[in-house]
């Protein structure tokens, strides 16, 4: 029984080994975000949630709520420069409860008209298991532009 069972439970070990839907991102993409903020001499606010936001354009007094419907135009890429979504000039209209958490509570900060960017860590993004060409872990950064509160 011991021979079968040592081989068993080494594959089951190897297996494992190399899968991050349980690896905690939160250190690594903490970094990964500060590097990218020095190497592009941004000027970035980091909230409470780890999300981190510059505001180059606040926009109008007015700003949208987590459960307001908005326009939004923006541009996702990697911290490599990698593109993996990018709107029209007009954007795309939206609920704030049904994105991501990092846009969730980003694009709130923004007044209509405003204009920014969002460095958002996997844990408001999508996570360990990722989604599409997003890998899991990844850091997501976007260029927005809040078009309207609809």
């Amino acid at each position: 029984m011991r021979k079968f069972l040592l081989p068993i439970v080494l594959v089951l070990l190897v297996g494992c080994g190399n899968d991050d839907s349980q690896r905690d991102f939160t250190e690594s993409n903490e970094q990964e975000i500060l590097d990218y903020i020095a190497a592009e001499g941004l000027n970035a606010t980091r909230s409470d949630s780890g999300l981190f936001y510059v505001i180059n354009n606040p926009g109008a007094a007015t700003k949208p709520l987590p459960s307001s419907n908005v326009t939004v135009a923006y541009k996702g890429y990697f911290t490599d420069g990698r593109v993996f979504d990018e709107s029209n000039a007009e954007g795309i209209s939206f609920n704030l409860n049904q994105v991501i958490a990092g846009w969730t509570e980003g694009i709130t900060y923004f007044g209509e008209g405003g204009s920014g960017i969002l460095l958002v860590p996997s844990r408001l993004g999508y996570g360990n298991a990722g989604r599409g060409s997003i890998p899991g872990g990844a850091v997501l950064i976007f260029d927005v532009a809040l078009r309207s509160i609809n």
